[in-house]
């Protein structure tokens, strides 16, 4: 238990650290003083700082993998094994954009860990990204079968433009809100996700996306 507790407490403390800092400026003894343990047990839990900032990111990034995959199937069951397109790029950028925007993520560390993740990018992280991949060939696959005279080059195209654009949205969003004097609303994370899914259908197909269906107690709040 003791260990478990070490272990909780130097994570929590470089997780904060790195979504306040950023990854260049915090030290392994920033997190050893916040963590209030001493560096022999941050060598012994992790071995050195990229294998924790790469423990870190693959715990955000998996919970973040999980509900993409989770919101994939449930698409893929209501159109009987053949998703609709715009429910698929809809699984695949929405979990992304709610986890890091809105006015409650933004304040939280795990968040802000994961636009940092975003924005710097650091070798551990960096290899994580471009070795873990399997996940959005599920993506790719379920494309093809709701688009399957679509050409697979463009496919992946799309895909790759849908994940810039919700990360762009999330690296950039303060310049966006400066750029556009407050029209551009970055609390309403799911009007973000409609038009980034907006803009990878009509991208890919030629046609505008499909208008989504919001709930009216929903519509009215957000009014």
């Amino acid at each position: 238990m003791a260990a478990d507790h070490t272990r909780t407490a130097i994570i929590t403390a470089a997780e904060r650290l790195y979504a306040e800092r950023g990854f260049a400026d915090v030290t392994m003894r920033d997190i050893v003083a916040a963590a209030d343990v001493n560096l022999a047990a941050v060598n012994y839990h992790f071995g050195s700082k990229d294998e924790l900032i790469a423990e870190l990111f693959v715990t955000r990034s998996l919970a973040t993998n999980r509900e993409r995959l989770r919101e994939l199937k449930a698409a893929e069951e209501a159109g009987d094994g053949r998703a609709d397109i715009n429910a698929i790029f809809a699984a695949l950028v929405g979990p992304t954009l709610r986890g890091c925007l809105g006015p409650e993520k933004q304040r939280s560390d795990a968040a802000r860990f994961m636009i940092r993740a975003s924005i710097e990018s650091v070798p551990p992280i960096r290899k994580i990204k471009n070795r873990e991949v399997d996940h959005l060939k599920r993506f790719a696959a379920a494309m093809r079968r709701s688009l399957p005279d679509q050409d697979p080059a463009d496919i992946f195209w799309a895909l790759h433009f849908a994940l810039a654009m919700a990360h762009q949205t999330i690296r950039d969003s303060e310049r966006l809100t400066r750029m556009s004097d407050g029209l551009c609303d970055l609390n309403d994370v799911q009007a973000i996700t409609d038009r980034v899914v907006a803009v990878a259908v009509m991208a890919l197909t030629g046609k505008p996306a499909k208008a989504p269906l919001k709930e009216p107690a929903k519509a009215k709040a957000r009014a």
